[in-house]
């Protein structure tokens, strides 16, 4: 007698293989939701291949496309990319869990436990209310953006429904770091315009900021807890975020002053530098052609896209806290101490041991990656590739005008490392490795030398 696939056969899978499956499953149905009648232009036919790199994009709000959204799909198609972004920036157990309360479903110890896993939380308690913060904050700050938006561009829209549309794509793109426009042109032509710049760079640090630190600043602001402390985390994260956000508008400035923004007044000069700076770690929009940046440039935003944004966020790449506990450890080293110990805190040993696996993890795939790619693409510039495996890696979406060149082998490269940026090295990693299988054997230390 045949056997029947019954749901509670996933539960002898770790909560990481069943997120990675989950996702799996998302991807399958934006295929099949891009694919449906009346989503393409009348006379547009789109290969499968580019319509599944679409989706892997979308659910992973990546960014990087084969085709232009814009001549492609229809207003049907775009609403559909929408709720697709959606799907990916949230967090697919934060949507199952939005549903799961709406039919006043029981959440389990299973399902906090995917929860947990999803969103890079440490402990079970407090996990529903976790998503409950996180779907009312970022659809409030999608909505604001978007209203903001078409008001603005009520002016060069024919109708309220038109400028709403673009309007909320590109808040809904800009909070979620997903780097998809429905212009064809990314923002070239906000180039000039400061104000949609501004909103734009607010929608894409608070959506890459890490959801604990809404969360966080939220309780700071309406003053409900008694003796409030900002987290560790959240002191790490925000502190690193604007460090590499300072340190990337200088590089990218003082790069491109004698190279591609020659003519440029100090501020356009700034503003580009600035935008650029904070697109570069997760967002993908740009507001000046990438192409003309010199290579020392290219080689230093492909860095940033690499780092990524903060856990527990929209954003891709090693992350924030991973870059930031790497550097500490090696500045506490320098100095002769074997912990380390940063606002007034000492950091657990476990955590270093994970920054350097998720480093180890993502410099190999990057280099694998290159080398396939070198294979496959051999009429393709080595810094190009660089550029956009990183900016897949990175969940960033910015390329310098490559992805649609690239051969299937090259998509399907391309593809598993958008997963892989969405789903999170720390998910990957444990869904290679399978159940922690804890031994009491102890064998007996010995040194090894190092350097």
């Amino acid at each position: 007698m045949r056997k029947t696939f019954k749901l509670d056969n996933l539960r002898r899978y770790t909560p990481a293989q069943l997120i990675v499956f989950y996702y799996f499953v998302a991807i399958t149905i934006s295929f099949i939701l891009l694919s449906l009648p009346g989503v393409h232009k009348e006379g547009v036919k789109v290969e499968a291949i580019d319509t599944l790199f679409t989706a892997v994009s979308a659910v992973s709000v990546t960014g990087l496309t084969t085709i232009s959204l814009a001549d492609t799909y229809t207003e049907y198609g775009i609403w559909m990319i929408i709720i697709i972004l959606q799907l990916g920036g949230i967090g697919i157990m934060s949507i199952g869990t939005f549903f799961w309360l709406l039919v006043r479903k029981k959440i389990g110890l299973r399902e906090r436990q995917l929860i947990m896993v999803d969103h890079n939380q440490y402990n079970m308690s407090g996990a529903v209310s976790l998503i409950k913060e996180v779907i009312k904050i970022i659809l409030l700050i999608e909505l604001i953006g978007g209203l903001i938006f078409t008001l603005y561009m009520l002016k060069d829209y024919e109708s309220f429904y038109d400028a709403f549309l673009q309007g909320l794509f590109m808040s809904v793109s800009a909070t979620t770091n997903a780097g998809l426009d429905i212009t064809g042109n990314s923002l070239l032509m906000y180039h000039n315009d400061y104000f949609v710049q501004f909103i734009t760079i607010i929608l894409i640090i608070l959506g890459a900021i890490g959801f604990p630190v809404l969360i966080e600043v939220k309780s700071f602001l309406s003053n409900r807890v008694p003796n409030f402390r900002f987290s560790l985390f959240t002191k790490i994260t925000t502190v690193t975020f604007g460090i590499l956000l300072a340190v990337g508008t200088f590089f990218i400035l003082l790069l491109e002053s004698f190279h591609s923004f020659k003519g440029m007044t100090w501020h356009e000069r700034f503003f580009t530098a600035l935008f650029h700076s904070v697109s570069s770690r997760s967002a993908g929009l740009t507001t000046f052609d990438v192409t003309q940046f010199s290579e020392a440039t290219e080689v230093f935003v492909s860095f940033l896209m690499f780092i990524g944004a903060s856990p527990s966020s929209v954003g891709g790449g090693i992350r924030t806290t991973t870059f930031a506990i790497a550097i500490l450890f090696l500045i506490n080293f320098a100095r002769g101490k074997d912990v380390i110990q940063v606002f007034n805190r000492e950091v657990k040993l476990i955590d270093v041991y994970r920054s350097y696996a998720v480093i180890i993890l993502a410099v190999f795939m990057v280099i694998i990656a290159t080398i396939l790619l070198l294979i496959s693409e051999p009429a393709i510039p080595v810094t190009a590739i660089v550029f956009e495996i990183t900016s897949a890696f990175g969940t960033c979406g910015m390329s310098l005008g490559i992805t649609g060149d690239l051969s299937n082998f090259g998509k399907f490269v391309i593809m598993i490392l958008m997963f892989v940026g969405r789903v999170g090295l720390i998910s990957f990693l444990y869904t290679l490795g399978g159940r922690n299988n804890k031994t009491n054997i102890s064998y007996p230390k010995e040194r090894v030398i190092i350097g």
